[in-house]
């Protein structure tokens, strides 16, 4: 099992604070594996198991939990008096109104509570403003090339290769079978777009989400707009509107299957409404969205890195100076990096392309050139790095 040791440093440094650890994330992206890795990590530190509730409410024995109330004595009534109780309640958005119960377990001096759910609206409306101040959000992602390499062996190139093609979900990556592993993916993406999308809009479209979901993974890395996807679909014999396709973007956005990078005009120091990327939240969703379609390699890279930056803590944007682009500008504590991603720049047109947009930049922040070609260097203050060295830093 790998470990995950990032999330759970996070854990350790909020363990016992009087704060909601709410891991939020895609479906089957390992946020319930990381509770139980941590439980045990809390067993070896000498708590008692008897100190320890653990609720899943896709587990049917608790399918008599059907209220805030239902939820709030069951955990109050195994309550250890006088210690630290640990309380993990996975997928806590299936209760209506769970914030009220974490609410009232929350001002208990003896309750530490660890949450996940799977999609935005838990984050939304009630829970924000009931909660506000009184929870911390830690994104969880599938697993990072850095992970993922751990679940294999051999070259990191080959492995990279692999993971460009199949993506990070833990559990895919122990099915060597390509049959089932298309299967899997496919089946978190159906339950994520009926479950977490098509439930909550009224008279919600399948086909056209399924539609929405595929043209994103295709324009990957491309700006886009809610009226060129309108125009698209329609074009294609799929009747929409504006509206309604901006309806279905929030709400991809929100069940964390998709993510969207907004644009930020560098020289004026704002952030840009129009027009954004969107980014699937791994790999696989490729394959299992578009077939055997042959992949821009380029954007596939790109994705990575941008789930990469996302990984790191980073807020991350499209650049924008004048008529260049810059791939990704990266914010954090108050520090911005610049990155652009590309196959290769071993043809010195290319390169100087590849440049162009950060010779335009009269700061002196750092300047990334993220390639597959071998070695590390330093061109002027522009570094140019191995992808994959870069990813297993």
């Amino acid at each position: 099992m790998v470990p995950r040791n990032s999330y759970l440093d996070i854990l350790d440094k909020l363990r016992d604070k009087q704060i909601i650890k709410v891991l939020t994330g895609v479906r089957r992206s390992g946020k319930s594996t990381i509770l139980k890795l941590y439980q045990k990590k809390l067993i070896n530190y000498g708590i008692s198991n008897t100190q320890i509730q653990t609720l899943n409410f896709e587990d049917l024995d608790l399918v008599t939990i059907k209220t805030y109330l239902d939820l709030y004595n069951y955990v109050n009534n195994r309550l250890i008096p006088d210690q630290m109780n640990y309380i993990f309640i996975d997928e806590v958005q299936s209760i209506p109104n769970f914030e009220k119960a974490l609410d009232s377990l929350y001002i208990k001096k003896n309750v530490d509570l660890y949450v996940t759910g799977s999609n935005a609206f838990m984050l939304s409306g009630e829970l924000a403003t009931l909660l506000s101040g009184r929870y911390i959000e830690i994104p969880v992602y599938p697993f990072s090339f850095k992970e993922f390499l751990q679940t294999t062996t051999g070259l990191k190139e080959r492995a990279f290769s692999t993971y460009l093609e199949r993506g990070g979900f833990p559990f895919a990556t122990e099915l060597n079978d390509d049959n089932t592993y298309l299967s899997y993916i496919q089946g978190i993406i159906n339950t994520v777009l009926v479950k977490d999308i098509l439930t909550r809009l009224n008279r919600g479209n399948a086909t056209l989400l399924n539609a929405i979901a595929s043209f994103l993974t295709e324009a990957n890395g491309s700006l886009v707009t809610p009226a060129k996807i309108a125009k698209t679909l329609t074009s294609n014999g799929i009747k929409t509107s504006n509206t309604t396709v901006l309806s279905y973007l929030e709400k991809l956005v929100d069940s964390y299957l998709f993510y969207q990078c907004n644009r930020y005009d560098i020289a004026g120091k704002k952030y840009l409404q129009i027009n954004s990327k969107y980014y699937p939240v791994d790999p696989s969703l490729r394959r299992a969205l578009l077939g055997q379609r042959r992949p821009n390699m380029g954007s596939r890279l790109e994705n990575v890195v941008f789930m990469e930056l996302k990984r790191r803590g980073y807020e991350v944007y499209v650049g924008s100076l004048r008529n260049k682009e810059i791939d990704f500008v990266a914010l954090k504590d108050g520090v911005r990096q610049y990155y652009q991603v590309s196959l290769t720049v071993q043809d010195d047109k290319t390169y100087n392309r590849e440049i162009a947009p950060f010779l335009a930049i009269d700061d002196n922040y750092q300047k990334i050139l993220l390639t597959q070609d071998p070695g590390n260097y330093n061109d002027n203050g522009i570094e140019q790095r191995n992808v994959i060295d870069w990813l297993l830093e």
